[in-house]
């Protein structure tokens, strides 16, 4: 019994010991968390909002995780501009239709500006045409508004090493194209048909983003790329400059400010990017036959000259 008032007295200290590091882990965790988000949202950041980049590279092909962080960065009040900074020579026509229509509907609720880099062409110029204003430098290799579509046949190489394939389809037109057997006729003129429906949706989407008549479209549209100044003097872009200027218009133009911090727009892990984009850029470049996505509005060196659809 005399040693309660002790053991009592103990109690107290331990639990006031317990106290006082409980508190000096839950203040070390505030202070962690707080550097964690003045690196990751500075203080102009949380203040005053910020300005989302958007880095687009390689093949464009479908990517619902981009489009689905476009779609946040639209409904997100903190987000007061989006930059698109494109260096891509293109990808599937598919491709750049989502991303197109993502970015169309980030445009209509906040000022988007593109800034080409090296290479913008094809669908890579697609994805520039809902912003409100495209700036590119002087060298930007861009245009190449087209559609192109190429398969490989080799029956007759086939036929001299004694090989003949044979083919059991639903329709005449389904092996086709086909680099067993040379095109029909009628094969050729159904893939010419296809390949001219996703040109004209190409030339519209030009028509509307740049404000220009769809026959003046079409005189520019047949294949082939522009530089930088070659793009301004034919309205396709609207200023030479980068990213400094872009900035500079939508502080002038859009009021936001021009000291706002940006912040990159991620969609996809690497680990699940990576392996989508080896794909698509095999299909792309490797593989010569039709499939379901694999038209491509796509611009590199040795395909120059050789785009399909080239205007009226």
């Amino acid at each position: 019994m005399a040693l309660e008032p002790d053991l009592l007295i103990d109690r107290r200290r331990l639990k006031r010991g317990l106290a006082f590091w409980r508190a000096i882990a839950l203040l070390a965790v505030l202070a962690a968390v707080a550097l964690l988000a003045a690196e990751r949202w500075p203080a102009r950041s949380l203040l005053g909002g910020s300005v989302a980049r958007l880095s687009i590279s390689g093949v464009i092909a479908e990517d619902r995780d981009r489009d689905e962080a476009l779609r946040r960065a639209a409904e997100d009040r903190s987000v007061r501009a989006l930059i698109v900074a494109i260096d891509s020579p293109g990808g599937t026509v598919s491709g750049g239709e989502a991303l197109h229509r993502a970015l169309s509907e980030v445009a209509a609720k906040k000022p988007v500006v593109a800034v080409l880099g090296g290479t913008a062409a094809s669908a890579g110029y697609m994805v520039a045409l809902p912003a409100q204003r495209i700036f590119a430098r002087e060298a930007t290799v861009t245009g190449s508004i087209g559609v192109i579509m190429q398969t490989v046949e080799f029956a007759g190489l086939l036929e001299r090493l004694g090989i003949r394939a044979e083919a059991l389809t639903s329709g005449a037109l389904k092996d086709q194209p086909s680099p067993f057997r040379p095109l029909t006729p009628e094969g050729r003129a159904a893939l010419d048909a296809v390949v001219q429906d996703l040109y004209a949706q190409f030339v519209a989407m030009v028509a509307a983003g740049r404000r220009m008549d769809p026959a003046r479209v079409r005189a520019l549209a047949d294949g082939r790329v522009f530089t930088g100044r070659q793009a301004l003097a034919e309205g396709l872009i609207d200023a030479i400059g980068g990213e400094q200027e872009a900035r500079a218009w939508l502080a002038a133009e859009k009021g936001v400010p021009a000291d706002l911090p940006v912040r990159e727009l991620t969609a996809d892990p690497t680990e699940r990017l990576l392996p989508r984009l080896v794909r698509e850029t095999r299909k792309a470049l490797l593989s010569e036959r039709l499939n379901l996505d694999g038209l491509m509005a796509l611009w590199h060196p040795s395909l120059a000259g050789v785009a399909l659809g080239a205007g009226e």
